[in-house]
């Protein structure tokens, strides 16, 4: 064999061997998504503020009765929808037809379409909505940074629900949360949420008994945009 096809042949099993090694390098970051996107994520309470709109849209802000947009920090939040089966995470799949309802107080501390000691906003839909998960699992919503009210830490409700071309239908509920720093900074720098009052009587997350029971592993990862946070978070629903 010659230099010439020696380098040649040299080339080629380099190149194999680092595709390989691409190949294995890709493999490992799929297995390790699939293992953050399988563990199984806390249940929690409903709450009684969740009213079944069926109100389907990406952009929750408005109300649909008059049009109004509600004031506040933007926030983009997806949400990616995974079964998650005990004991083997190989089998880690996106569910795509899920449907994902999420709703929370507006930057005063009030939720549409309730009934409520101190406010009734019977009639009203902002900060309400769904969206049916993509191939990926996948839904997009753009709301803005949930506000505050007395008794609880600052939260945003979500039900998810499968139909019945999965093993058995499914109904899954509950909520994210925020970093209490962020929520500081969000509260003192932006104009809706000044007019609440003094933030810093609100309840924070480690005195709110709710967040006890696993809202650690249920905070939102912000990440800064130019017009306000985008956050991701994985849903692993156990024998979905």
């Amino acid at each position: 064999m010659n230099r010439r096809k020696m380098l040649a042949l040299l080339g080629l099993t380099g190149a194999n061997v680092l595709g390989r090694h691409s190949s294995a390098n890709s493999s490992a970051t799929e297995l390790i998504r699939r293992k953050l996107s399988c563990v199984v994520t806390p249940e929690q309470t409903e709450g009684p503020y969740f009213v079944d709109e069926r109100l389907r849209r990406s952009d929750i802000r408005a109300d649909p009765s008059d049009g109004s947009i509600k004031e506040g920090l933007r926030l983009a939040l997806e949400i990616r929808v995974f079964s998650a089966p005990r004991g083997d995470v190989s089998d880690c799949k996106p569910i795509e037809g899920a449907f994902v309802d999420i709703w929370h107080c507006d930057a005063q501390g009030i939720y549409s379409d309730v009934t409520d000691r101190d406010f009734n906003t019977v009639g009203k839909k902002f900060l309400r909505g769904y969206q049916v998960s993509d191939k990926n699992g996948g839904v997009r919503f753009i709301t803005i940074y949930p506000g505050w009210y007395p008794g609880r830490t600052v939260h945003i409700h979500f039900k998810i629900r499968t139909d019945s071309k999965y093993m058995r239908p499914l109904e899954f509920t509950s909520q994210f949360y925020f970093d209490d720093s962020i929520t500081d900074s969000v509260y003192v720098q932006h104009p809706a949420y000044a007019r609440k009052g003094s933030y810093l009587t609100r309840v924070r997350n480690e005195d709110d008994s709710i967040y006890r029971k696993g809202g650690e592993r249920l905070i939102l990862k912000l990440v800064k945009m130019d017009e306000g946070y985008a956050a991701t978070f994985d849903v692993g629903l156990e024998n979905a």
